[in-house]
């Protein structure tokens, strides 16, 4: 899977964005959702080029699926960046929810000192909880919610009544995804319908990781009690053993299998586990910084050999 394969930017998206851009210099505070297991891949670029110098709150949701001490390192990381406060929250606990309202009145103290409500802007990538953080904060319900992504399709504006104004925002993506590696991080917490993903590809790149990151989790899961195999087939087809994802003739149902491990990332019961650190992302953006620079030059290699070409024919 590459970033291009997935329907990034549809229509309601690309409207959504240009809705945003319009709205933002009556904002107050902007209120992102993230997704604790992948801080970096879970944020949207879009916001740090409109957002211009407002206060953000970085909302890492889904604590509770997360590794703990990388939502700590995550926290601390996010936070080197300027008006920015970061914090970490599960829906399952209401008082961490009402939390973000608190922090929103620390950023801009001026709003309620001069009897005036506090403008907040709620952003999120599809399917990273923002829906249900609104309802928590209203009391009521009042945004869609869904275990699907794109649910919201339109802004609202909603009046919590204590002082603070809460727009919501359909859940945008971005137009191309730079770093591969946040594509597969995508689509296998969720972010992205399973019918723009193969599960296959995905789960294999999940599990290359998590042998690495967090074997133990795999052995106890699934009952590995030699090694961990080296690559990610063989340990895909030892999970998928373990699970009796058998065809005809003793085969392994690799797409199965990978159902099974994606879906047990997705509900935790893997373990809490976070899918990207920030020294790796930043390995991740050279390489990709690398790249381009790579194909940038390919590309006007090939212009100049075809411009010789033509200039040869001509003569």
């Amino acid at each position: 899977m590459s970033s291009t394969t997935i329907q990034w930017f549809p229509g309601h998206m690309h409207k959504a964005r240009k809705e945003i851009e319009e709205a933002i210099p009556k904002v107050d505070v902007i209120i992102e959702v993230l997704d604790a297991r992948i801080p970096f891949s879970s944020e949207n670029p879009l916001i740090a080029s409109l957002r211009g110098d407002k206060p953000v709150i970085k909302v890492l949701n889904k604590r509770d699926l997360a590794d703990p001490e990388m939502t700590e390192l995550w926290i601390a990381h996010l936070e080197k960046e300027h008006n920015v406060k970061a914090m970490a929250i599960t829906t399952e606990n209401q008082n961490e929810v009402h939390k973000i309202l608190e922090l929103c009145r620390k950023l801009v103290p001026n709003r309620e000192e001069m009897g005036k409500n506090i403008r907040t802007m709620i952003m999120g990538i599809p399917n990273v909880g923002k829906s249900t953080i609104i309802n928590t904060l209203a009391g009521r319900s009042v945004a869609i919610t869904g275990n699907q992504p794109a649910v919201t399709r339109q802004q609202q504006r909603i009046n919590l009544q204590n002082g603070i104004v809460l727009s919501d925002t359909p859940g945008i993506l971005w137009p191309k995804v730079e770093n591969p590696h946040s594509g597969f991080r995508l689509a296998a917490t969720g972010a992205v319908k399973d019918t723009a993903m193969d599960y296959i590809d995905v789960a294999f790149f999940t599990v290359e990781y998590l042998k690495d990151a967090y074997p133990s989790l795999l052995q106890k899961r699934y009952e590995l009690e030699d090694e961990l195999p080296e690559s990610e087939i063989e340990l895909m087809e030892a999970i998928g053993r373990k699970r009796g994802c058998l065809r005809s003739g003793g085969k392994v149902d690799l797409h199965k299998a990978s159902e099974i491990l994606i879906n047990e990332l997705r509900n935790g019961t893997l373990g809490q586990i976070t899918m990207e650190r920030p020294e790796m992302i930043t390995q991740e953006l050279i390489d990709v910084a690398l790249d381009n620079e790579r194909k940038a030059a390919d590309k006007a290699k090939n212009k100049e050999e075809r411009r010789k070409r033509y200039l040869r024919n001509k003569r």
